[in-house]
């Protein structure tokens, strides 16, 4: 099992139709890795967590890659060169919005280690990093992460990772309980292949009275087992969500071997806010919502052995299948964030309850 936490379908709740992979994780892309550096002491709830589209240097065998930007509060670096040149040539990082800067600087010197020449005998690099803003649990302020914590997400990533409140999630909110990192996958079958597509996530988003699971109105469930079952002194620490409003974010990074075009793969990554939308969200104003995709299928070397190179893609007529396995992919990474959590106490004595805790008091009732 690729998660080390407990996940939507231990519940038994299935999103869509389509098969998962075997891990049901983003890692189930051939070559994909993800590690994590978790900053969990008091206050300090933040992190980073690290995506390697494949082992080798990603400088000299870039991947084809896109970026989707669905609402545009957020503050990234390196997807306007992503969107020019169609292509990733480092791990991409998440973080908390106060550290995208020293995120960027450990990861440039990360690839200058790797690559002698940069900056040198051929052009610069251009790192990749993700945000979203965990300032409700922790001490944002503080700028708590270090190039070491970028070092040790990269060096620990794996097939195998833990999700939830780890890494970059540490300290991320969803839907009024607690976020995080999530991941899933699904395949495809295309003249007798089998594809795969991963989507992992950066949930810190949502309105706790929006919240839908498989169909089902949990956030209003969650409110109304809070106003019944619960003493006022049980979460004096947590703040409502219906009480404030939407301005969280999601990163999306979206992984597949399918062979496309950035231009196809900008299609799929579109399909991202499906998923975003089955879980309850309307995409506030205050939401930075990204997508960085890519596919390992079509490498772009940095030194060319020839001025024309050869591109797979698939036929249009062939596509609505990764659609389809897009958006299940990013549905149920979005719950298996919040599943996977765990009841976080943060600065200030801000809470945020792990879905856990609700999940199957939901259910029982659901099914009597």
């Amino acid at each position: 099992m690729n998660s080390l936490n407990k996940r939507l379908r231990d519940y038994g709740l299935t999103i869509g139709s389509l098969p998962t992979g075997p891990n049901n994780s983003i890692t189930d892309v051939t070559g994909v890795k993800v590690g994590h550096c978790t900053l969990d002491d008091g206050p300090i709830k933040t992190g980073v967590t690290a995506i390697l589209p494949h082992a080798g240097n990603l400088f000299t065998d870039k991947v084809m890659a896109v970026s989707h930007v669905i609402n545009g509060f957020g503050k990234t670096t390196g997807t306007i060169q992503i969107e020019e040149l169609g292509t990733i040539e480092t791990p991409i990082l998440l973080t908390n919005t106060l550290s995208v800067g020293q995120a960027s600087d450990a990861l440039v010197q990360y690839m200058l280690e790797q690559n002698p020449d940069i900056g040198l005998t051929t052009g610069t690099v251009n790192p990749v990093v993700g945000e979203c803003n965990d300032g409700y649990l922790n001490d944002i302020r503080g700028q708590h992460v270090r190039a070491e914590h970028v070092l040790t997400a990269l060096s620990s990533a794996d097939s195998s990772f833990a999700e939830g409140a780890v890494g970059a999630g540490t300290g991320m909110s969803c839907y009024g309980v607690k976020g995080g990192i999530g991941s899933s996958s699904r395949t495809i079958e295309l003249d007798g292949t089998t594809y795969t597509l991963g989507v992992l996530v950066l949930s810190n988003f949502g309105l706790q009275q929006d919240l839908v699971i498989d169909g089902m109105r949990v956030g209003e469930q969650i409110a109304q087992i809070e106003r019944t079952s619960r003493s006022a002194s049980d979460r004096t620490a947590a703040v409502p969500l219906t009480e404030e409003r939407e301005k969280g974010s999601i990163i999306f990074v979206l992984a597949t071997d399918l062979p496309l075009t950035e231009r196809q793969l900008k299609r799929i990554c579109k399909r991202c806010a499906v998923g975003l939308s089955r879980t309850g969200s309307f995409i506030g104003n205050g939401s930075g919502d990204v997508v960085i995709g890519f596919s390992t299928a079509n490498r772009v070397q940095h030194e060319p052995t020839a001025s024309i190179v050869p591109l797979r893609m698939v036929h249009e007529t062939s596509i609505d299948l990764a659609f389809r396995a897009c958006a299940e992919a990013s549905e149920e990474a979005i719950l298996n964030s919040m599943v996977a959590a765990k009841t976080t106490v943060g600065r200030d004595g801000h809470l945020r309850v792990g879905l856990q805790e609700y999940l199957e008091e939901i259910l029982e009732q659901t099914r009597a």
